[in-house]
């Protein structure tokens, strides 16, 4: 494949039951131009096994690399160090490609390679569990490129995306490692890239997901209380990039919030802005409490319909 282009880059970690899946949806692809790489990261279970089978039917190119359990960031740092195309996408073990993802990649390999203020392609994403797209989850129609926090922040786009990144820009931003840690969110290194680069908008699903019950999304407040140097590094990067008073007042408020949320009060008096902080202790409190009332309502809301 001495024109490949693209990544397909997987971490995993004992998804032996499950990886079947996205390995089908791939050798179901309209155009094949592509590199499977697998992270994998400590699996326990037959994971080796099944990729090893994968790689004896010989239908794509794959490529498996095991490490030690050292956390998803970890694992991407890996993949992407050991990246040699051009352009890295993640796809996670438990989810699938729409059949014409690479083949929608590729067609517009020359708008972004020819564009240098381009990071890569943003598509969309769709939950499998949901038959229609909500309205809210698609692009806006009048802008063609946007950086990722852009699209959230100013166009108010509500769902998840699919990624695609030049793979030289990717290894410009890696994710730091706090000894001992296990996880830090996507949003930091995300946020590294909008302040520099905009992303090419495809408004076509080409990513299927799913929320499982042994992933990140469902446990995501124990995990960031387990791992609260990189929790509190995203909310920290936040209020540095933070434009004018309002921002930094709403990026400030959030990291007490995150304080009060790892019971660790030590990130709050390293943190700087001391004047700042203390007068955003109310709203940080607020917003701390807040989802935990919704919560409280909702369920005082259910038992009192269901009376």
């Amino acid at each position: 494949m001495s024109d490949c282009k693209l990544t397909i880059f997987t971490p995993t970690k004992d998804r032996g039951y499950i990886i079947g899946d996205c390995y089908q949806s791939l050798i179901e692809q309209t155009y094949k131009n592509f590199i499977w790489l697998i992270v994998d990261d400590g699996s326990t279970d037959n994971t080796e096994e099944i990729i090893g089978s994968f790689i004896a039917e010989n239908k794509i190119e794959i490529m498996y690399i095991k490490q030690k359990n050292s956390g998803k960031h970890v694992a991407h740092n890996t993949g992407v160090l050991n990246c040699k195309t051009d352009l890295f996408v993640c796809l996670d073990s438990d989810d699938t490609l729409a059949p014409n993802a690479v083949e929608s990649i590729y067609d517009n390999l020359e708008t972004v390679f020819n564009d240098n203020l381009l990071a890569g392609i943003m598509a969309l994403k769709k939950n499998r569990n949901i038959n229609t797209q909500p309205l809210k989850s698609c692009f806006p129609t009048n802008i063609e490129r946007s950086s990722i926090r852009e699209l959230y922040e100013t166009f108010h786009f509500v769902g998840e995306i699919f990624l695609v990144f030049k793979t030289n820009i990717l290894k410009q931003f890696l994710f730091p490692v706090f000894p001992g840690e296990k996880f830090v969110t996507e949003a930091v290194v995300y946020d590294q890239i909008s302040e520099k680069y905009k992303m090419l908008l495809l408004n076509e699903v080409l990513y299927i997901y799913e929320y499982l019950d042994d992933g990140y999304s469902k446990n995501i407040n124990l995990i960031n209380i387990q791992n609260p140097h990189g929790y509190m590094y995203f909310y920290e990067q936040r209020i540095k990039m933070a434009h004018g008073i309002k921002n930094k007042y709403d990026a400030i408020s959030r990291y007490i919030s995150a304080c009060i949320t790892i019971k660790d009060l030590s990130f709050f008096w390293n943190c700087n802005n001391s004047f700042l902080k203390i007068v955003c202790i109310p709203n940080g409190i607020w917003l701390f409490l807040k989802p935990k009332i919704k919560k409280q309502l909702s369920k005082y809301k259910l038992i009192s319909n269901s009376l």
